[in-house]
């Protein structure tokens, strides 16, 4: 008897993208005042610019910086009234950089490796010259977000963008300070992991359930309150390290539903330059060899005296990620450079991400980032 055998299908191949193209955002405003400006860094790395038409001339403009694995997104939320929104009510010209560890690009998860020294010396002096060239004489202010604003501490603190007339830093800056617990898995599973993965995805679909990340989907599920596994993996574990990105009660249903659009993949190479500002509670330098990077200083605390503009510290009072690290940047600037004018702003009742994506921070935070700009234009 002579069997038919079926051959095995082929298993398909999950689509990964590999060019620089950017993801088209997602926002409610008219698609002719959104210029998307082609934009590269000192270094040739592909990135991307923003610019928000506020239909008039002579405004004082405002570059907008997320955190890692966010992008620009995370400032033009369509379902709620975002930061963009109240920045052109209020007056300014909005400027969006998606930095080289955007989710809007492909760097973290099939790009070139880089470290923050590179965001610090390459892509937020590049973005601050060209905006300078497009704006003229007028005020340039600068808000941050996480290690948005912790790549910018470096970048200022090298002198490498002098005259900015204001800015604000959202969870962190000059003082990094993460749990114990957070530090310690950081370590031990950048060490665990490294052969084995390269970045920690954070949407469930797209890796399916048997896949080599299942584990750490498992393990960010514990005691976690909401089913939903990007949720699970943001808010119950924050890419496995054990701390939490924002008070789930804040989010919007429409925003909790696109967390995996909003946030991407964590990679792990870049842990041990995070390690080590973390240790160090300072930002430091990761590149001690390299001359291309000496104009950055080693320890950025040691240069702060170079800071030259009003910084606005802001942090939620419930941070699950960094702390009070604000609260103590604002001792020790107080301590060490007591010239600098520089002030502390908590926020009751948010977490980190939500200062931005929660759907009451148009009323319990933007005051705050627009009354001190108002100050200073």
């Amino acid at each position: 008897m002579i069997f038919k055998t079926t051959p095995a299908p082929r298993r398909r191949l999950r689509r990964v993208r590999t060019t620089t193209a950017l993801r088209p955002l997602r926002h409610r405003l008219d698609p002719a005042r959104v210029e998307e400006v082609p934009f590269r860094a000192a270094d040739g790395v592909r990135l991307g610019l923003t610019r928000v038409d506020p239909g008039e001339s002579g405004r004082p403009a405002v570059l907008l910086l997320h955190g890692h694995t966010a992008s620009a997104d995370m400032f033009l939320l369509p379902e709620t009234r975002n930061l963009v929104d109240s920045l052109l009510d209020d007056g300014y010209e909005p400027w969006l950089l998606d930095w080289r560890g955007s989710c809007r690009l492909p760097y973290n998860e099939t790009g070139q490796r880089y470290t923050y020294d590179d965001v610090a010396l390459y892509d937020i002096p590049a973005a601050v010259s060209h905006i300078r060239e497009r704006i003229g004489d007028r005020p340039l202010f600068v808000v941050a977000h996480c290690i948005g604003s912790l790549t910018l501490s470096l970048s200022m603190t090298a002198g490498l963008v002098p005259g900015l007339a204001g800015v604000v830093s959202q969870g962190v800056f000059l003082t990094p300070k993460l749990a114990g617990r957070t530090s310690l898995r950081m370590s031990v599973a950048g060490e665990l992991l490294k052969s084995r993965i390269d970045h920690i995805p954070v949407d469930f679909r797209k890796v399916g359930l048997w896949s080599k990340y299942t584990p750490l989907f498992a393990l960010a599920s514990r005691r976690a309150t909401c089913p939903d596994p990007t949720c699970q993996m943001l808010h119950n574990s924050a890419w496995g390290s054990g701390a939490s990105l924002f008070v789930h009660e804040n989010l919007s249903d429409a925003t909790h539903d696109r967390l995996a659009e909003l946030l991407g993949p964590a990679p792990l190479w870049i842990l041990p330059h995070l390690r080590r500002i973390e240790l160090a509670r300072s930002v430091v330098r990761w590149h001690e060899t390299d001359g291309r990077y000496r104009s950055l200083p080693r320890n950025a605390l040691d240069t702060a005296a170079r800071i030259d503009t009003p910084v606005l510290l802001l942090a939620g009072s419930e941070n699950g990620l960094w702390l009070d690290s604000q609260k103590l940047c604002h001792e020790v600037l107080a301590h060490r450079q007591p010239q600098l004018d520089v002030r502390y702003t908590e926020i009751p009742g948010y977490g980190h991400l939500d200062t931005f994506l929660g759907r009451g921070a148009a009323l319990d935070v933007f005051g705050h980032i627009l009354d001190f700009l108002a100050e200073r234009r």
